[in-house]
């Protein structure tokens, strides 16, 4: 039988982590069979690079620990074996395509299951989530967007000044001389009575 002192040791344990999965918006649970020294340094330093971590964890911890924040609903399989625990408190996203794109050049690198936001998910479903065009891609895409449409409307506003233009040139032309002397002529006429009658006065 265990301890005491084990007991509360363990417990200390689960209720860390416990602590540290509150916090996160992402956990990631992967097998971590086969992972040699070099590459499992380079994975948690590219990991830290985005405010995430990975810890190797008894399963037994890791499944108090979800109990304990009221995550239910993962495979009894998903902590079987050798399970690294991945946590992200920033971006989800990140994590989750870092993690991806390591399984894919790591054969024996697997995703168990994960948990977004507090929801379970699959590995399927994570995998769904990792293929997802990044923050910064999407922010790309959207101003490409905009652009291309601020470019499109230029032309249009351009087209349209050089057709106003067009005809505003045409109606100048169009105005023959002779009609802007007619129209002075009354005006003329209407003056002379008024000298004639001033010279009668005198």
């Amino acid at each position: 039988m265990a301890s005491e002192k084990a007991l509360n040791q363990k417990k200390e344990e689960v209720k860390k982590l416990a602590e540290k999965m509150k916090e996160a918006k992402l956990i990631l649970l992967t097998d971590y069979r086969g992972i040699n020294v070099v590459d499992d340094t380079d994975l948690r330093r590219n990991l830290r690079n985005i405010n995430a971590k990975c810890n190797v964890i008894k399963n037994n911890i890791t499944r108090r620990a979800l109990k304990e924040i009221g995550i239910e609903g993962l495979a009894d399989e998903t902590l079987e074996g050798p399970t690294a625990v991945i946590m992200a408190n920033d971006d989800y996203l990140a994590a989750s395509k870092e993690i991806y794109n390591f399984t894919k050049t790591h054969d024996f690198y697997k995703i168990k299951a994960g948990v977004v936001d507090g929801k379970v998910m699959t590995a399927d479903e994570i995998i769904t989530l990792a293929k997802l065009p990044s923050r910064e891609d999407l922010l790309s895409m959207l101003a490409g967007a905009l652009l291309a449409n601020i470019s499109k409307v230029a032309v249009a506003l351009n087209e349209v000044r050089k057709q106003k233009e067009e005809a505003g040139e045409k109606v100048t032309v169009s105005v023959p001389a002779e009609e802007v002397k007619e129209e002075a002529t009354p005006v003329a006429e209407a003056e002379t009575p008024a000298e004639t009658t001033e010279g009668t006065a005198e």
